[in-house]
């Protein structure tokens, strides 16, 4: 059974950083992403990143403030956000498929986690 489990978020002011940490369990996968979805908002896409490491994309909005990688021995997705702002604050997901396909559609990501929130007060 395929089981993803977020940690590392919380509150935060603006400027500061946090580590986003997804366990995976139940298979391999070779694309792994993050998403991110606010109140009243829909879930968007923050970033992706192939089985290697060497293929990755984020989003406009965090490009040059958020890293995301992954452990394959460990069976683990990390996002290093830093700089953080207000509009960051959301519910974020990990998610991951055995597509070869860097996604940023979430309806093509076929495994998700439950969620960590992360609160970025001003």
């Amino acid at each position: 059974q395929v089981q993803l489990v977020e940690s590392g978020g919380g509150l935060v002011q603006t400027g500061d950083s946090l580590r986003l940490s997804c366990a995976a369990s139940g298979g391999s996968f070779n694309t792994m992403g993050w998403f991110r979805q606010a109140p009243g908002k829909e879930r968007e896409f923050v970033s992706a990143i192939s089985w290697s490491g060497g293929g990755t994309r984020y989003a406009d909005s965090v490009k040059g403030r958020f890293t995301i990688s992954r452990d394959n021995v460990k069976n683990m997705l990390y996002l290093q956000m830093n700089s953080l702002k207000p509009e960051d604050t959301a519910v974020y997901y990990c998610a991951a498929d055995r597509s070869r396909l860097i996604y940023s559609d979430y309806d093509q990501y076929n495994y998700w986690g439950r969620g960590t929130q992360v609160t970025v007060s001003s």
